[in-house]
C-alpha cells in the first residue's frame, strides 16, 4: 500500500487519521474473540468487516489508516485490493514489533497523527454518520468513548460488554462485573488526541489491563474522557459482529440505513420495503449499480410497450410492471451504497434513464389511447398531450442538469432562488407518481393522467427555469 504520503507528516489538523486493531482487542483479548466463525474476514452484505471498516472510513473522511495487524496482515492485504479502490494511505505495523503494552509503539503513533486518532477494532459494523459526528465533536486535550446503548447480558470484557460509568456525558471508570444491564457498553471506538496518547503507553508493567483501558481510567480522574452515544435515530449507529446473529442483525441495521433524501412517501414505506429483497438477489448475482439501472429501465420500457397496446388489461399489466421498475430502480442505489461503488457517472445514469422512461410511459399512454380512439373527434388530443409530457420531461431534465452544476459550484444568486432549486432537485427523482399510475390505470382514467403529467412537467420545467436562470447567468458570466 502506498505509505508516501503518511510518510511526509502533513499537517492535517482535526480528526482524519484512523488506527485500526484486527487482531487484538482493545479493551483486551483477540479480535474475533468469541469461540465462532466470525472475524474480521466475515462478510457483511458481500463485504468482510475489515475492508467495510476501511472503507467506511474513508467514506467518513479519514485521510490516513495505521493499521496495528497480528499474523494475518498478508490476508487483511488482500482483502483491500479486491473490490472498491482505497485512495488513501495506509501503514502497517507489525503486533509483532509493535505491541500495544509497548510505551514505544505508543510513543511512534503519537508522532504519526496530528491532531486526533480514532482507534477501532474491526468486529462491528458503523455508520459513516457517527464517524463524522465523532469528527465534529472532537476537542482539545479530550479523549472520547463511543458508547452501545443496547445492552447485552454478558458482562466479560474480552466480548465488548465492558460497562461504562458515566455522568452526565462524561466518562468516570469502567463498571465492575454484573453491575447495572441499563448501562452503556463500551464500543471498541475511542477517539485520543495526539498529545496524549503516550499516556497510554505508560504503566506498561501493569500487564493485568490493557494500556488503552488503563489511560482513559486516569484521564477519566481529570474529567477528560468524553462519551459519545451510538444512536439509530441519529444516523450514528454502532452494531458489534461478533456471533452469527450479529451478522444478521447488522446486515438488518444496513439496509434499514439505505435512504435518500430524495425519496417520497411511497419510496420511504412501500418501495424500500420490496426494493431489499430484490438488493440482496442482486448482490448474490454480482451485479453492479449500473448494472441493476439498466435492468429497471428495461423494465421500463416493457411497461412503455404495454400501454402502447391501448387495452384496459395491457394498461393495467403495464402500470403494475412500471411500479415493479419503480421498486428496482431503487436498488441501484442500495447496491453502490452498500458496496461502496458510487460514482458520478453512476448518479447521472440512473436520473438520465429514468427520465427516459418516463418519456417512454408518456409515450406509450399516449399511443395506445390513440390506438383505442382512433377515427373518434379529438383523438390527436392524447397525441398532443403525450407530446407536450415527453417534451415537458424532457426539458426538465436538461434544467435540471443544469441546476446541479450551480449547485455544485455554489452559484445560486439569491437565497430564494437557491431554496427553490434545493426542493425542485429533491423532488425530481420522487417516484410516488407510480402508484398515481396504478390507480389511473385501474380507473381506466389514462387519459387524465397523461393531461396531469403533460401540465406537471410544463409547470416543474418553468419553475426549474424561474429557479435557475439567474444563477446560471451569473455563474456564465463568472
Amino acid at each position: 500500500m502506498n505509505e508516501s504520503a503518511l510518510q511526509k507528516r502533513v499537517e492535517i489538523p482535526g480528526l482524519t487519521t484512523a488506527v485500526l486493531l484486527p487482531s487484538v482487542g482493545m479493551f483486551g483479548g483477540p479480535s474475533g474473540h468469541r469461540v465462532s466463525s466470525v472475524g474480521p474476514l466475515t462478510s457483511v452484505v458481500g463485504i468482510g468487516l475489515f475492508q467495510r471498516t476501511v472503507l467506511t472510513l474513508q467514506r467518513a473522511g479519514i485521510r490516513q489508516l495505521i493499521v496495528l495487524a497480528g499474523p494475518e496482515e498478508d490476508q487483511f492485504k488482500q482483502a483491500l485490493g479486491h473490490g472498491p479502490r482505497l485512495t488513501i494511505p495506509v501503514r502497517w505495523m507489525p503486533l509483532r514489533e509493535f505491541p500495544l503494552d509497548d510505551p514505544r509503539t505508543w510513543e511512534f503513533l503519537a508522532a504519526e497523527v496530528r491532531g486526533f486518532a480514532l482507534v477501532t477494532g474491526v468486529n462491528a459494523v458503523f455508520s459513516r454518520g457517527l464517524v463524522e459526528r465523532l469528527r465534529h465533536e472532537v476537542r482539545d486535550g479530550e479523549a472520547i468513548v463511543v458508547a452501545q446503548t443496547a445492552p447485552r447480558q454478558s458482562t466479560d470484557p474480552s466480548t465488548g460488554g465492558l460497562r461504562l460509568k458515566v455522568q452526565s456525558d462524561r466518562f468516570t471508570s469502567f463498571a465492575p462485573p454484573h453491575f447495572d444491564d441499563s448501562a452503556p457498553r463500551a464500543a471498541e471506538m475511542v477517539v485520543l488526541p495526539a498529545g496524549l496518547m503516550n499516556a497510554a503507553g505508560q504503566g506498561a508493567q501493569e500487564r493485568d489491563r490493557p494500556p488503552i483501558r488503563r489511560w482513559l481510567e486516569r484521564a477519566a480522574v481529570d474529567g477528560r474522557v468524553r462519551v459519545i452515544a451510538a444512536e439509530d435515530k441519529r444516523g450514528s449507529w454502532y452494531q458489534e459482529v461478533c456471533t452469527p446473529a450479529d451478522v444478521s442483525m447488522a446486515e438488518k441495521k444496513l439496509f434499514t440505513s439505505l435512504k435518500s433524501d430524495t425519496e417520497g412517501f411511497v419510496d420511504r414505506y412501500f418501495n424500500r420495503k420490496l426494493s431489499r429483497w430484490f438488493t440482496r438477489l442482486f448482490l448474490a448475482a454480482g451485479l453492479s449499480p449500473n448494472a441493476v439501472t439498466i435492468v429497471a429501465s428495461l423494465i421500463g420500457f416493457v411497461s412503455a410497450g404495454g400501454f402502447a397496446m391501448g387495452t384496459y388489461a395491457a394498461g393495467v399489466a403495464a402500470a403494475l410492471l412500471f411500479q415493479l421498475a419503480a421498486v428496482i430502480d431503487c436498488c441501484d442505489g442500495e447496491v453502490a451504497r452498500l458496496t461502496f461503488t458510487e460514482s458520478p457517472f453512476g448518479a447521472w445514469l440512473d436520473i438520465a434513464m429514468d427520465n427516459v422512461v418516463h418519456m417512454a410511459i408518456f409515450a406509450g399512454i399516449a399511443a395506445g389511447l390513440y390506438a383505442a380512439q382512433v377515427g373518434q373527434p379529438g383523438a390527436w388530443k392524447t397525441l398532443a398531450f403525450g407530446a407536450v409530457a415527453v417534451l415537458g420531461n424532457g426539458l426538465s431534465f436538461l434544467l435540471v442538469e443544469r441546476a446541479q452544476k450551480i449547485k455544485s459550484a455554489s452559484g445560486w444568486r439569491t437565497p430564494e432562488h437557491a431554496a427553490w432549486g434545493e426542493f425542485m432537485l429533491k423532488n425530481v427523482a420522487s417516484r410516488d407518481f407510480s402508484v398515481t399510475l396504478v390507480l389511473f390505470a385501474l380507473f381506466a382514467m389514462l387519459d387524465w393522467f397523461l393531461m396531469f403529467a403533460a401540465a406537471g412537467s410544463l409547470v416543474f420545467a418553468c419553475v426549474m427555469l424561474w429557479a435557475i436562470r439567474p444563477s446560471a447567468v451569473a455563474v456564465t458570466k463568472s
